[in-house]
């Protein structure tokens, strides 16, 4: 009998928990695999049963940081905002230097319009030397830099963001919009060519309609034109494409 993939995945991680840590009881194994199981299920927008998944998890170690962590992130998506904050904020309080779980939290606050408090999460995120995924924290420190009328602090966010990955389409985007927005178009175009040709973009009406303004803006009509028509085309009634033949 073949195994379903999910379920196959769990049986692995369960195996790696024993060979990496040495002494996981029982109850930490089956926590963990739980969890994952559960982070699979939340990425699948399977909410319910990520959840039916993080309570087992803690039915079996009521105090594991790493369910909370990922419970915050499905009561996220529920738009269950306090039982969201308690969870990260526990999780933290358990595992304090837990980097992914810090930069989730900072998204959090970001999203629900705490944009300062979120960059301080994200910055407590890249303190830990073992962070493996550091350009997301900075990533997300540009974009709610930028939320908040930080400027500065967006773009310098953004830069270490693409030292880091230099093909980052995320990032090259979030400073295309960020060069527009403080008028030095030359930069944002360039920014946005960085983000087009990256691997599996896909452009949408609002980038198409980025491109667009910035090419009108440096007076490239032949570029605007090729930008415009893919919008018509493309997204014929999306907003951005009512904007644009409105004249603005």
């Amino acid at each position: 009998m073949r195994l379903p993939v999910i379920i196959l995945f769990a049986l692995i991680v369960a195996g790696c928990v024993s060979q990496q840590s040495g002494v996981p009881t029982r109850s930490q194994t089956s926590a963990k695999v739980h969890t994952d199981l559960a982070e699979l299920y939340y990425e699948r927008a399977q909410l319910g049963v990520a959840l039916e998944e993080l309570r087992k998890a803690l039915l079996a170690e009521p105090e594991y940081a790493p369910a909370y962590g990922v419970r915050g992130l499905v009561h996220m998506a529920l738009r269950e905002d306090k039982e969201a904050d308690d969870d990260f904020q526990h999780s933290l309080h358990l595992d304090g230097v837990n980097s992914e779980t810090r930069n989730n939290y900072g998204w959090f606050l970001c999203q629900r319009g705490r944009e300062k408090e979120s960059v301080k999460q994200f910055l407590a995120a890249l303190k830990n030397p073992l962070y493996s995924t550091p350009e997301k924290a900075y990533l997300n420190a540009g974009v709610c830099s930028r939320k908040a009328g930080e400027m500065k602090d967006a773009e310098d966010f953004l830069q270490k963001a693409l030292l880091l990955q230099p093909d980052m389409p995320e990032a090259q985007l979030e400073l295309a919009e960020l060069k527009f927005a403080n008028g030095d178009y030359a930069a944002a175009k360039t920014s946005f060519k960085h983000f087009a040709q990256g691997g599996d973009v896909n452009l949408t009406a609002g980038n198409l309609w980025l491109a667009v303004r910035i090419e009108r803006s440096l007076g490239d009509r032949d570029a605007e034109d090729s930008y415009a028509l893919q919008l018509r085309k493309r997204f014929p009634d999306a907003r951005e494409t009512q904007l644009m033949l409105q004249g603005q």
